[in-house]
């Protein structure tokens, strides 16, 4: 082993001597560090001071000002000597001998004593030496590839930059043009605001003034002192003022004729037969005519009338019949104008009053809430609620706005417990995802007392507001809507967890064009129940919301009080759909019409519905009244539930239930089984 002499470093100080030791042999480094307790006199120098060819430091002046010489120590080779080796790289053998530089160099100055304490710490690194393979010609290429990588590199560093520049050119001008397209939409927004606006105030001008008009014709309120408070009554318009004089009119007309007919009838003249075999009473008969004629009690005498021949009898009784026949004519089509303008004096009273409350209302203005909804007109109002026919900015389209105002002087206890049940009616709807189904889009607050729910938009009317117009419907427009309504209640039970509606009614079915033969859509799930693992049961869940619904749609099951609260389940909305179906049949509820709910609470009219009564007319099918008895059975255990009632026979497609007259049979087996199947 070979040691550069130049890589070593010799630390002195007064107690003894560190010598650390560096050498590096193809790239490794190796080193010892060497330690002398005594100041160690150093060795002959092999070459003088004039040879090395550099001059030694000027000692510092702590060390000039004491007088002594300090000499240059020896190498560090000098101590050591490896046994077996050559003198060039280390190999495996016998560790190294420590000797002194006296056995290898001059003597030292006579009289010195040296006392050697070493310590050694040597790394060994062991390696083979590789001779390379390189020429010059080699080394010019590499070096030529290394300049040609490095200008590729540069060429591809000047493309990216550039590329990059290019980039962000394109990015600063989709950023222009971003922002161009959105002050572009803004004024869109802006446009359509103002005419939205503009179109909003023309139709509620064109409403009052239609209004304004129907005053006189259909009638209008007036408010009526009674006593110390104010009633409004309504007075009905000059239109129907028309119709009740001609009613009058007709009345008159027929009063007339028939006196006059019974004046014919005195002047009949007698049969053949009648004057040939006159009877025992001829006599009674004359006394009875000389008594009209006065000649007995009267002291006046009153010319007899004159005797009308068979034919001119019958010339007169034809023509009293003629008049009767035209007058009751008259009178039909006097009724049906009454009705017909009946219809319409509902719409205009409807209206009168939405003019009303929009008027009153603090949202009458087209405010835009929460920054998208702009409010065009007022639908109609509640208890608690104002629903507002809106324009969504953000998604360009319809929606209905109902907006939630509580009443300040509340509780907060009782506002909390409101908006409570508002958020959860929110949660239930907002998942809800079907055609038959008004989805809910949004919810958000307005202040503290006021918070909106942002609704699908149907143009026409509900179901209730059809079958005040129109008292009734045909089965097959009947028909319709049911099956409709079973295949939404189907999908609310195939989720999870199950939903029941439990206020189902007409007043929440919606008619998507306004007419029976159209499409419909089920709201209002502000009372429906979750069927979740934690309340459901087998016999079903309690009802905790009791008293609470509509009385006329609801099973008896729900009026039972006892000390545990009753069992339901989705058999509530089919007794629904039964009420439902038999109103739309036959004009009126199968039980409490024309009660109100107290009285139907006080008389337990529900609870008494044993068995629905048909009306005679109109004509319904056998088939629709046993579906209507499946549906109104009055053990809940006796009655279809949501799945059953839509695989019922009554609903299936017309090629279906043709061909599967024994399923109907089976499924009437709860009712009057059906007796023919019959084709709309």
């Amino acid at each position: 082993m070979h040691f550069d002499p130049h890589e070593g470093m010799i630390l002195h100080s007064e107690q003894g001597v560190k010598i650390q030791q560096h050498f590096s042999i193809g790239g490794q480094m190796c080193s010892f560090r060497c330690f002398f307790p005594y100041f160690l006199q150093t060795p002959e120098k092999k070459h003088s001071e004039s040879s090395r060819g550099r001059k030694r430091k000027a000692e510092t002046q702590s060390e000039s000002s004491q007088g002594k010489s300090v000499v240059r120590g020896p190498k560090i080779s000098d101590y050591f000597d490896f046994q077996g080796g050559n003198g060039s790289s280390p190999v495996r053998g016998p560790p190294p001998v420590i000797r002194s530089p006296q056995n290898s160099h001059s003597h030292s100055a006579p009289g010195s004593t040296v006392i050697l304490s070493l310590t050694v710490n040597v790394t060994f690194v062991y390696f083979v030496l590789l001779q390379t393979d390189l020429t010059v010609l080699k080394l010019a290429a590499l070096e030529s590839n290394k300049n040609l990588d490095l200008e590729k590199k540069e060429g591809r560093i000047d493309d990216l930059l550039r590329a990059n520049c290019d980039l962000r050119r394109q990015i600063d001008e989709q950023q222009k043009l971003l922002e161009k397209y959105k002050e572009r939409l803004n004024k869109c927004i802006t446009m359509s605001k103002k005419l939205l606006i503009e179109k909003s105030t023309q139709e509620k001008q064109a409403c009052r003034e239609k209004s304004m008009q129907d005053r006189l014709r259909l009638g209008h309120f007036t408010t009526v002192r009674h006593g110390a408070s104010f009633t409004e009554q309504w007075t009905d318009g000059f239109a129907f003022q028309n119709l009740v004089k001609q009613q009058e009119w007709i009345n008159q007309q027929r009063e007339e004729i028939e006196r006059q007919r019974k004046l014919l009838a005195k002047r009949k003249p007698p049969t053949t037969n009648s004057s040939q075999a006159p009877t025992t009473n001829s006599e009674p008969k004359q006394r009875k005519t000389k008594a009209v004629n006065g000649s007995e009690s009267d002291p006046f005498l009153k010319p007899s009338l004159p005797q009308l021949t068979l034919a001119e009898y019958h010339e007169q009784e034809e023509i009293f019949k003629l008049r009767l026949g035209h007058l009751k004519k008259e009178e039909a089509e006097i009724q049906a104008e009454l009705e017909r303008l009946e219809r319409v004096r509902n719409l205009h009273i409807r209206e009168l009053k939405r003019i009303s409350n929009e008027d009153s209302s603090q949202f009458k203005d087209h405010p835009t809430l929460n920054e998208r909804y702009l409010l065009l007109h007022l639908l109609g109002r509640g208890g608690f609620s104002e629903v507002y026919k809106a324009f969504d900015l953000f998604e360009q389209r319809y929606a209905a706005v109902k907006i939630h105002q509580l009443n300040k002087n509340w509780r907060e206890e009782k506002k909390e417990n409101y908006h409570k049940h508002a958020c959860r009616e929110y949660r239930i709807h907002k998942q809800l995802d079907h055609p038959r189904i008004v989805k809910l889009y949004d919810y958000f607050s307005l202040d503290t007392d006021t918070f909106c729910t942002v609704l699908e938009y149907c143009e026409g009317n509900d179901l209730d507001f059809y079958l005040k117009q129109h008292k009734l419907m045909s089965e097959k427009e009947a028909r319709s809507i049911v099956m409709q309504i079973v295949n939404a209640l189907r999908y609310l039970n195939e989720i999870k967890p199950p939903i029941i509606h439990y206020d189902l009614k007409p007043g929440n079915i919606l008619l998507v064009d306004g007419t029976a033969c159209g499409e419909i859509k089920i709201t209002d799930f502000g009372l429906s129940k979750i069927m979740d693992d934690d309340n459901y049961g087998v016999d079903g869940m309690d009802l905790t919301s009791q008293g609470a619904g509509t009385y006329w749609y609801l099973p008896p099951e729900c009026f039972v009080v006892g000390k545990e609260p009753p069992k339901i389940s989705n058999k509530v909305d089919v007794w629904s759909v039964g009420v439902i179906f038999f109103q739309c049949l036959y004009g009126r509820k199968p039980f409490g019409h024309n009660q109100s709910q107290q009285d139907i609470l006080q008389e337990n009219t529900i609870l008494k519905a044993t068995e629905v009564q048909f009306p005679v007319k109109p004509v319904a099918s056998n088939e629709a009244k046993a579906f209507i008895r499946r549906c109104l059975a009055y053990r809940k255990e006796d009655r279809f539930d949501v799945h059953q009632l839509g695989s019922d026979s009554y609903l299936l497609p017309h090629m279906r239930r043709s061909n599967s007259s024994g399923n109907l049979q089976m499924g009437g087996s709860s009712g009057s089984a059906p007796s023919s199947i019959t084709s709309y």
